[in-house]
């Protein structure tokens, strides 16, 4: 993908993994033969192949010219409409990795919807990565005469767009619309039941609030609480939406400590909404939603209970990687990384070292940071003295 070209539909089609000493074009719909097909008889015509399309386009949403929203549009193609799933991100509190959001940082998280049937589609909101806009930042609590309620349905006003935009797409079904996000795009989700979309069945927040530092601390805790309140007591109004809501116990951001007191907030004023509280999760929790199977069972529960898997118990496989030999000696989890690596999207880079370490990284937000991250991964890695060199990225489209 080349960041330099016409951009209405940037990245469909095909990635390039340039490689030592080879190309080899991967198609972003990958195929694969799906788990329920029966074994082949004599005679008998080969199974199906299960393509998924990926497919970063432009949505044309109010007030975010002159892009729209940068969205990553991803599901399995088969026959019929599908049900919209919509997810959305975070907001760091370094500006430079705001301008460097991607909607292709949440492809593992897509998939997981689109191996259950659904459409997923991947927004990044206005004013952050390529997205136009003013972003929904400015208008946080945690300034005066701020307002994080107004913050988060700036952010719903975007998933309510997209969704509407969505609905035209001839894959989608939009009668059955399911929205989750993480942090300030799971704060959103309770922005979105204060005036949902008449599609809407449920939305899922994963640590979701306003105005945290990291170090357990809230710029403004009772005014996010009050958010939450008001939140709670508009989705009252239109039949209070299901919610799930997932934080873990070693959260830094939004900590057990404040995570109740939202949900006592939104619950107390008509809301609906399950909460659980997961085990500790890495060195912060905050960052759960990346570990889709430390989620996985939880939230494929709580769809289930109100019949939102559209394959019911059926999940479809995961894309085949490419048939694209390793680099020479590299450890067996960098042969696993490998082919993680293969199957999921750009900018993306695989680095190793000298004595075979290896570092990956793939969804950054353009090439030069794809390769500094994948070296710098591989340099941390590697023995003192060992050299790491770049082995494959994404190359532009040709």
């Amino acid at each position: 993908m080349d960041e330099r070209a016409p951009a209405a539909r940037r990245c469909a089609g095909k990635i390039l993994l340039a490689t030592a000493g080879f190309s080899l074009a991967c198609s972003m719909a990958w195929g694969q033969a799906t788990t329920n097909s029966a074994p082949a008889q004599p005679g008998a015509d080969p199974p199906a192949v299960l393509r998924y399309i990926e497919d970063e386009v432009w949505a044309p949403v109010p007030n975010s010219f002159p892009r729209g929203l940068d969205v990553l549009e991803v599901y399995a193609d088969r026959p019929g409409k599908h049900p919209l799933a919509l997810l959305t991100h975070g907001t760091s509190n370094i500006e430079q990795e705001r301008q460097h959001v991607t909607p292709w940082a949440q492809l593992g998280q897509a998939l997981w919807f689109a191996r259950r049937g659904y459409v997923a589609i991947v927004i990044v909101r206005k004013g952050y990565g390529r997205s136009g806009g003013e972003p929904d930042r400015k208008l946080g609590g945690c300034k005066v005469g701020g307002s994080f309620r107004e913050a988060g349905e700036a952010s719903a006003q975007d998933l309510r767009a997209v969704a509407k935009w969505a609905a035209q797409r001839p894959e989608v079904d939009a009668s059955t619309l399911v929205s989750a996000g993480v942090s300030t795009g799971g704060f959103a989700q309770a922005a979105l039941t204060e005036d949902p979309p008449k599609e809407l069945k449920a939305a899922i927040s994963f640590a979701g609030g306003r105005g945290g530092d990291g170090k357990e601390h809230e710029c403004n805790l009772g005014g996010a609480i009050d958010a939450f309140q008001d939140f709670g007591k508009g989705a009252a109004k239109h039949g209070a939406v299901p919610m799930l809501w997932i934080y873990s116990q070693n959260d830094h951001w939004f900590p057990p400590s404040m995570a109740t007191q939202f949900e006592d907030a939104y619950r107390k004023a008509g809301g609906s909404v399950e909460f659980v509280l997961a085990l500790p999760d890495g060195e912060d929790g905050h960052h759960l939603y990346a570990h889709v199977e430390a989620w996985s069972a939880t939230v494929e529960s709580f769809l289930r209970a109100r019949d939102l898997l559209p394959l019911g118990d059926e999940v479809l496989p995961l894309p085949a990687a490419p048939n694209v030999p390793p680099p020479a000696g590299v450890s067996e989890r960098g042969l696993n990384a490998w082919k993680r690596y293969l199957v999921y999207g750009p900018y993306k880079a695989f680095a190793v070292s000298s004595n075979g370490e290896w570092g990956s990284t793939n969804g950054a937000f353009d090439q030069q940071l794809a390769d500094q991250d994948a070296m710098d991964r591989c340099r941390k890695a590697a023995t003192e003295g060992a050299a790491c060199q770049i082995v494959s990225r994404t190359a532009p489209s040709k």
